[in-house]
């Protein structure tokens, strides 16, 4: 399964995906890009990705969120491409017969995708620069060629 798309997330697909008549509680996340305030103006971020490591990857992320949380039901999609202010980076969708269980199988996996996701970014500016990020979100410094 690819846990990567070129298109807009479709919330609807994810929650069939997890749904189910045992599930008391679904919590949804949404990352979305913004623009980062005035000074920056950042209209988009485009996000590359070596997609048989990073589809290895979440699917890996999803596995241990489900060892942690057996009763939940967890999933995810992370965009690549040119993503436009305001639309969704990534969706996790996250149900389970409990509420806190739901939230912390979603949280878990944000936690994770954050600390080592192989997706990389780079913020595309209105004034048409561009500076790639790291995970923390702090830009690159660039090298010398």
């Amino acid at each position: 399964m690819t846990f990567l798309t070129a298109h807009p997330i479709a919330l609807d697909a994810l929650l069939a995906e997890v749904q189910g008549p045992d599930a008391g509680g679904t919590c949804v996340f949404l990352g979305t890009v913004r623009s980062g305030g005035e000074a920056d103006g950042i209209i988009a971020i485009e996000y590359s990705a070596y997609d048989a490591m990073a589809d290895a990857e979440l699917g890996r992320i999803l596995a241990d969120a489900r060892a942690r949380w057996p009763e939940a039901r967890v999933a995810v999609r992370h965009r690549v491409g040119r993503v436009p202010v305001s639309e969704a980076s990534i969706a996790i969708v996250a149900t389970a017969a409990h509420r806190a269980e739901a939230f912390d199988a979603c949280r878990y996996v944000i936690e994770a995708v954050k600390q080592g996701l192989p997706v990389w970014k780079k913020e595309l500016r209105r004034d048409g620069t561009a500076t790639w990020v790291d995970l923390s979100g702090e830009p690159v410094p660039a090298r010398d060629s």
